[in-house]
């Protein structure tokens, strides 16, 4: 995570340093010295982690469909987030970090894990198709603590020299701005806020960069609500320690808005953010207001190569005539510390069929395709339509 090209992030060097003088923007946890995480650009001076199953998948379309190989063989070669979103899910960290580990051991240089972190007790109250399986009546603080939380940080700090970056619970603070008046989210307000201050806590480790959830343009980019949601930042923040405890916000993810087309200016015309990089922008001067200052965002592009797709903006499901978006890349704008894919391409957002558990009927919309599996199941025809739709292109 350091500037320079150096391998190892042990807890010894940075103490190391501190002894020198190196004081400025240091904070201590658990007994370790850790530089302030407004320093540092996690995506900065690494390779990104090419998760081999998401590569797999890709490669045998690329033999299935010669002649469209080289876009296939090039897509798989892109880097994605690693989703842990259930107790079980926990399985996946460690295979993982150990191909993340021979991966930076063959490039020699650090070799950065991106991990969303995404199983909050009640999670997507205002939801159907990714409810998760922690419910707030049934001892699910607790649980996400101590069954969840606890193992994911015991493994994070257990590979120092390993770089990770976590975006922490998509779809969670967002809903205590706008969907109070909805009674699942209302019964989760305190456990929302809570359980993202232990989250905090616990993964706030010299090798691991925070980025909180900050839903998209469409749903938070009205004045009032995205001081709404900076009023909840700034008090979760302030339990957890500080806003140093995180090193920014991620937006867009498994999100559609396009980077720069005026998408919202025909279907949200109050809304002042348009596009994602207007939301970053004014987000960050609202955050700014309420003491939150000077913090970086990752921008999830992975479904947002092109604009206009939807006939309502609260429209989010496998949205017809998606493409693939801008490859994953660190600095692209200053503030900006990366364009991520975070949302796996490929991966469903919710089974169209009205029969089916967890169907939510924005995946009926107009504008989603069909024939969709489960949340997270692989759509092959899907993926297929991303590549083709891909802007830019292959």
């Amino acid at each position: 995570m350091h500037r320079s090209k150096a391998i190892l992030f042990t807890s010894t060097a940075l103490l190391a340093a501190c002894a020198i003088g190196t004081t400025q923007g240091t904070r201590t946890k658990g007994g370790l010295v850790h530089p302030d995480s407004s320093e540092l650009n996690p995506f900065k001076e690494s390779a990104f982690f090419v998760n081999p199953e998401y590569r797999g998948r890709v490669l045998q379309l690329a033999a299935k469909f010669p002649a469209e190989a080289e876009a296939f063989t090039q897509a798989a070669e892109q880097p994605t987030a690693v989703w842990i979103d259930s107790i079980a899910s926990i399985g996946k960290v460690i295979p993982t970090l150990d191909q993340a580990k021979e991966q930076q051991v063959a490039k020699g240089k650090p070799m950065l894990s991106v991990i969303v972190v995404y199983d909050m007790p009640n999670r997507d109250c205002a939801a159907e198709a990714s409810n998760g399986e922690l419910q707030v009546e049934q001892d699910g603080e607790a649980r996400y603590q101590r069954e969840f939380i606890d193992p994911i940080a015991a493994l994070f700090q257990a590979r120092p020299d390993q770089p990770i970056a976590v975006v922490l619970e998509p779809d969670s603070l967002a809903n205590l701005a706008t969907n109070m008046a909805l009674p699942k989210c209302k019964a989760s307000r305190s456990v929302y806020k809570d359980a993202t201050v232990y989250a905090i806590r616990k993964l706030a480790l010299p090798n691991v960069s925070i980025y909180l959830d900050a839903a998209h343009a469409g749903w938070l980019g009205w004045d009032d609500n995205r001081n709404k949601i900076a009023k909840v930042y700034k008090q979760v923040l302030s339990d957890a320690g500080g806003p140093h405890m995180v090193r920014g916000f991620a937006t867009n993810v498994s999100n559609y808005g396009h980077l720069t087309n005026k998408d919202l200016a025909k279907l949200e015309p109050s809304n002042p953010c348009q596009n994602e990089l207007d939301y970053v922008r004014l987000l960050r001067e609202t955050l700014s207001m309420y003491g939150i200052k000077d913090k970086p965002f990752i921008v999830d592009t992975s479904r947002n190569g092109r604009g206009n797709l939807r006939g309502k903006s609260g429209y989010w499901c496998n949205l017809r005539g998606a493409g693939l978006g801008e490859r994953p890349v660190a600095d692209p704008l200053p503030g900006i510390d990366a364009y991520f894919w975070l949302k796996v391409p490929g991966e469903s957002d919710g089974i169209s069929d009205p029969t089916q558990p967890r169907y939510d009927a924005f995946c009926s919309s107009p504008d989603s395709v069909k024939n969709a599996p489960q949340a997270g199941q692989w759509f092959e025809s899907y993926f297929i339509d991303l590549v083709h739709n891909a802007e830019p292109p292959f």
